[in-house]
């Protein structure tokens, strides 16, 4: 069974900047081919993709987080980095990362992000 752990959410003022880390581990990983990405859900709101990367490298961005948002990966292809500069009250949401790759699709259980003005 493959698990996705997120670390790193928190509370931050306008202008801040926080740092999410996702993790995946699981024995299907080994030789899979997945790509990664964070998506978040806002109160009221439906769930929307902030950023992905693919099995290759190449990164996606939302465009609401286009030139503040930095999609990496941490070493391994299994963990991933998202940098979030100059955070505004509408980031506020919980941050999920998701694994996805054939037959895969799996979540984490999400980090919450609050920005205050």
């Amino acid at each position: 069974q493959v698990q996705v752990v997120e670390s790193g959410g928190g509370s931050v003022q306008t202008g801040g900047s926080l740092r999410l880390s996702c993790a995946a581990s699981g024995r299907e990983l080994i030789f899979a081919v997945y790509d990664m990405g964070w998506y978040r859900q806002a109160p009221g709101k439906q769930r929307e993709l902030v950023a992905t990367i693919t099995n290759r490298g190449s990164v996606n961005y939302a465009d609401s987080v286009k030139g503040r948002f930095t999609l990496s990966r941490d070493g391994a292809k299994s963990r991933v980095l998202l940098q979030m500069d100059s955070l505004r009250p509408d980031d506020t949401a919980v941050y999920y990362c998701n694994l996805r790759g054939g037959p895969m699709d799996y979540w984490g259980e999400g980090t919450l992000v609050t920005v205050s003005s």
